[in-house]
């Protein structure tokens, strides 16, 4: 099992996550991160950390069509080791629906 970083992380970006993980596993793109699943320990620390709940094993039913998308950014975004800035309206996209049309496969800056 591994933790994969899902739709609801879009346009939210709160980098909680990146602060607790013990093996520097996330990946920054434009509006939101990755979990790398060959790096993840499976510590399950990152999941409670995120307010945006975005982050699920990957064993969940919900996060099975991100686990391609977090192994194929993770191969070509930058690793992000501290926390950065979430977006100013980041609590505006918190829990809003249908953000996967939203995901830009931009890079973003660690």
């Amino acid at each position: 099992m591994t933790y994969v970083v899902t739709e609801n992380c879009i346009k939210c970006k709160y980098m909680d996550c990146v602060e607790v993980c013990p093996v520097d596993c996330f990946y920054v793109g434009e509006n939101m991160l990755v979990i790398h699943p060959d790096e993840c320990i499976d510590c399950g620390v990152c999941e409670p950390e995120c307010p945006a709940e975005a982050i699920l094993p990957d064993s969940d039913d919900r996060a099975t069509p991100w686990v391609e998308r977090n192994l194929s950014f993770a191969k070509v975004w930058p690793n992000i080791t501290r926390k950065g800035t979430a977006p100013a309206d980041a609590d505006e996209w918190k829990d809003k629906p249908g953000k996967e049309a939203l995901l830009s496969p931009e890079p973003g800056q660690p």
